[in-house]
């Protein structure tokens, strides 16, 4: 199946020759002429990889890229037209796979997009090792190599108990799992049955990632047997 390539940019011509250019060499092509809905279009399109302008109207493409990586690690390549080194520092602390300034030749942005697409397929490569450090469910991301949480993309601070008790439910979605389980699951320790402790914990953690912890709709209380997460809400 050929590969599926996003370009997301305001200029029309530019995105003409690009498609025909990939269309030729075997690539998919889709595009979006602004970043304003960028994170809803590209869970429609599911692209492989993401050609991103910097400079565009309304939302510029590090804005873009910073809601991009709040909810996935697909490859991106940004354009420049822009000189400046800062940019480019920027783009790729902020999670770009590569950079290319405007002018390019066609034939440079090919191989830089099969450089990355290698890169990504690569078992060992650091991209597969973050998608395997994510667990993302609707609005709530999970970083275990980080060890941070976001709810609707805002940072919320964890106690490290907290945050192994949320790995483990975000891990068994739909299943409801007893207090026992779910304290030797995060801690690696066997609790008496009579333990409430998993009790306050919960209630700690409801308190910050749901939006009425008064009645959840992410972690469910399945009476006289444990809680639940729930994968969608």
């Amino acid at each position: 199946m050929n590969k599926h390539i996003l370009i997301i940019d305001d200029d029309i011509k530019l995105i003409g020759l690009l498609t025909e250019y990939l269309e030729g060499n075997q690539f998919k092509v889709s595009h979006l002429l602004d970043g304003l809905n960028a994170v809803d279009e590209i869970f429609n399109k599911t692209p492989d990889l993401i050609i991103l302008d910097y400079m565009m109207p309304e939302k510029d493409g590090l804005e873009v890229l910073r809601d991009i990586r709040s909810h996935n690690d697909l490859p991106v390549i940004m354009l420049t037209a822009r000189g400046d080194d800062t940019d480019k520092i920027v783009g790729l602390e902020l999670g770009a796979d590569d950079y290319l300034a405007k002018p390019f030749n066609p034939r440079e942005l090919l191989a830089r997009i099969k450089a990355v697409l290698r890169r990504q397929a690569m078992p060992s490569s650091t991209a597969a090792q973050k998608k395997d450090h994510i667990i993302h469910m609707d609005d709530l991301i999970l970083n275990r190599a980080a060890h941070t949480i976001e709810v609707q993309g805002r940072s919320m601070d964890l106690s490290t108990t907290e945050f192994n008790i949320l790995e483990v439910l975000m891990k068994n979605p739909n299943r409801v799992l007893s207090r026992d389980q779910i304290m030797n699951m995060a801690r690696g320790k066997d609790f008496m049955a009579f333990d409430r402790s998993i009790d306050i914990h919960i209630s700690k953690l409801r308190s910050k990632i749901e939006t009425d912890p008064s009645s959840p709709k992410r972690i469910k209380t399945v009476w006289g047997s444990g809680y639940m997460f729930m994968e969608s809400l």
